[in-house]
């Protein structure tokens, strides 16, 4: 069967868009049903389909394709370990941003590819840590700067309806649904359930 290749894109949430990545996976040559698209943190490697993708797709003699390193991941360990893990399942990895590692050389002259990707790889994956603790720094910042405002954060406390147990009774003996305990109570489904969780 002849080697595949793959193209893994990677955005920090549902409010961004993976469009440019994709974009650039798709001009190198990867087939788009062959992309897979993750919406959540590069703060480590557990995301569902980055894991699908080196678990159940990916083989030896199958290249992956990135638009940056850090879209594997913003820490420099887990990169370092995912590139091992690539390289030790015979999966070669194209990192658009680095051209060094899209051009084929003959083995002879590998190691040298090698030190100079794994050189610039040390570098990138540095920033890429870097990037993520001034995130979380400014995060911390700002969370700090909120609270000495007296800002609350978190879901508000639900206040238990006067009637809660009249309406939780009629509702365990069948004589009312969820729906219309709900509107007796004036308070969402998740509230509901919160309440319920707490108080039973």
């Amino acid at each position: 069967m002849d080697n595949r290749i793959y193209g893994y894109a990677r955005v920090s949430s549902r409010e961004q868009n993976e469009d440019r990545q994709i974009e650039a996976l798709k001009n190198f040559g990867v087939p788009n049903e062959n992309i897979i698209v993750d919406k959540c943190s590069g703060k480590d490697t557990e995301r569902d389909g980055y894991q699908y993708l080196k678990r159940q797709i990916l083989r030896s003699g199958d290249t992956l394709v990135i638009k940056e390193l850090d879209r594997l991941s913003r820490n420099k360990n887990d990169i370092k370990h995912e590139l091992e893990y690539f390289k030790d399942k015979g999966v070669r990895i194209k990192i658009l941003d680095i051209p060094t590692t899209l051009t084929d050389f003959p083995s002879e002259q590998m190691w040298v590819m090698n030190m100079i990707n794994a050189i610039l790889i040390e570098v990138l994956g540095s920033i890429a840590e870097n990037e993520r603790n001034k995130i979380r720094n400014r995060q911390r910042e700002g969370i700090t700067a909120a609270k000495k405002k007296n800002i609350k954060f978190g879901r508000p406390k639900v206040t238990v309806p006067d009637n809660w147990v009249s309406v939780i009774n009629d509702v365990e003996s069948r004589k009312i649904t969820i729906s219309q305990a709900l509107s007796k109570l004036n308070i969402s489904r998740s509230s509901y359930y919160r309440l319920k969780q707490n108080i039973h």
